[in-house]
């Protein structure tokens, strides 16, 4: 069999050719033969045949021994030698691609390759920092579990009575296809590597100094992506793409926790913000003097619970008091809760009317026309499990009602969340027990200045910008953690 050159063109195309899911492949057919292109000087030059994404070593000689091989293997994990599209995916999941001289993203990281700056115009550089995030990314996403629960979900599609029952059918379509995005994005990225890498030694080979400056500038924003890619990996639980709503309820301390309760609700406002995600107040109860008993607000984008997940807890505050004369040191709570909103696409927990007990009473607040004059706001009680949620905030009573009702079906949703799946402790924390002893993080203004986490030992000297929405550092650190723990668990 002639030696194979599975190459794609310098124009990016997709991982997937044409009707590839309405077409059965067999293993052989993949390795058609190709013959290399030649250059005017007589160099071998990668074909510019498109590839479906299929890559196995590109440029290794396929022999029939090697063919068999691949169809035992796949045959050991109950794949047919023939399959359509989502068996082929499986597949190529499972196999690691290659450059056309053999060099694999486990390579690059064995062949240890210094890391310099990204300033550094070292290719090797670039590419084995890019190699280590790949690397990073699938045991973060458990790349062979994600495999097996892959087909055992490809499996089930291909049951014929699976749309018997609709409500599970729907869970395992949408299962199947997150599983499918994630690993195709992760495949894709490796591939891209791959490709520059080529792109790079062929221009050697040819003193195309354009191409490898261009190949160069691709690895370069890689890894910069790379880094990004990190962080969504660490964002793979069920709900972790869903909105949220986040909740401050001030602790002991009085007047001072209410203040530091409004500082917390605002510093979850401007990082929002910062992050490009919607912001909306559900309800809010101001304090008597300053500050707030509590508040929630809506924070609508994407992944916004997976980030904010990572404040659950008591936030402790150490400050001079504005509050008090003597100017002494006092020490506040506040505790934040964040509740996931789930979508369409998921189950949601059945609420009769009949179950509900509404209440109408006038908004307070510093009012204006309409707002105090009217029974406009709504507090709602599920009687079943006393779970409540109020509105106040918007004009009239319908809408406070619809807002209230959002926040009611998120709050029994994740009860019953938590109920099948124990996720309480993971996603959330009771707000009855904010005080010393149970805080997650303490931000001291005085007698020195510092925030910390407890959680991670995370700290940063600027305790202004963590206030005003610089969370990032905290959240990150906290998710790394978590990751960590999760793999070192048995």
């Amino acid at each position: 069999m002639p030696a194979i050159f599975l190459r794609r063109s310098r124009v990016r195309s997709s991982w997937q050719s044409p009707n590839c899911a309405l077409r059965t492949f067999s293993i052989r057919s993949l390795f058609s033969s190709a013959t290399p292109s030649k250059s005017q000087d007589g160099v071998r030059k990668p074909s510019r045949i498109r590839s479906s994404g299929f890559v196995a070593g590109s440029c290794s000689r396929f022999g029939a021994g090697w063919v068999h091989h691949l169809e035992e293997t796949l045959g050991k994990s109950s794949c047919p030698v023939r399959f359509g599209g989502l068996r082929l995916f499986v597949a190529q999941a499972a196999i690691e691609p290659a450059t056309s001289d053999g060099l694999t993203v486990a390579g690059i990281i064995s062949n240890q390759w210094t890391i310099f700056e990204e300033s550094e115009s070292d290719w090797k550089s670039h590419a084995a920092a890019i190699a280590q995030s790949i690397s990073l990314i699938k045991r973060r996403l458990q790349w062979k579990k994600m495999l097996v629960r892959l087909e055992l979900l490809s499996a089930q599609l291909d049951k014929p009575d699976l749309w018997d029952d609709p409500q599970h059918a729907g869970k395992i379509s949408r299962e199947h296809g997150n599983l499918m995005g994630k690993m195709k994005e992760v495949m894709e990225f490796e591939q891209e590597l791959l490709e520059h890498i080529d792109m790079i030694k062929l221009a050697r080979e040819d003193n195309d100094a354009d191409l490898e400056s261009e190949s160069l500038k691709a690895l370069i924003r890689m890894r910069r992506l790379s880094k990004e890619k990190e962080l969504e990996a660490l964002l793979a639980g069920e709900h972790d793409s869903c909105s949220c709503f986040i909740e401050v309820q001030a602790g002991a301390g009085g007047t001072e926790s209410m203040d530091w309760a409004a500082m917390v609700m605002n510093m979850y406002k401007m990082w929002a913000q910062h992050r490009g995600y919607g912001v909306a107040v559900v309800d809010e109860m101001p304090g008597e003097i300053a500050g707030i008993k509590r508040a929630t607000i809506k924070v609508d984008g994407q992944y916004a619970f997976g980030y904010a997940k990572a404040e659950v807890g008591v936030h402790r505050l150490v400050r001079i008091s504005p509050f008090d004369s003597n100017k002494r040191r006092h020490t506040s709570f506040a505790a934040v809760a964040v509740i996931p909103i789930l979508g369409e696409g998921f189950s949601h927990v059945q609420i009769n009317e009949s179950d509900l007990r509404i209440e109408r009473f006038r908004a307070g607040g510093a009012g204006g026309q309409h707002v105090n004059t009217t029974e406009s706001a709504v507090r709602i009680v599920h009687i079943p499990t006393g779970v409540t949620a109020t509105c106040q905030n918007e004009r009239s009573q319908h809408q406070n009602k619809a807002s209230a009702m959002s926040v009611l079906q998120s709050r029994l949703d994740q009860l019953e969340m938590a109920r099948q799946a124990q996720m309480n402790a993971q996603h959330t924390q009771s707000l009855t027990d904010i005080s010393w002893g149970n805080q997650i993080r303490s931000y001291v203004l005085h007698p020195y200045r510092m925030v910390k986490d407890l959680r991670t030992n995370y700290e940063v000297s600027d305790p202004d910008s963590v206030l005003e929405g610089d969370l990032d550092g905290f959240i990150l650190s906290y998710l790394s953690d978590l990751m960590d723990k999760d793999e070192a668990s048995p």
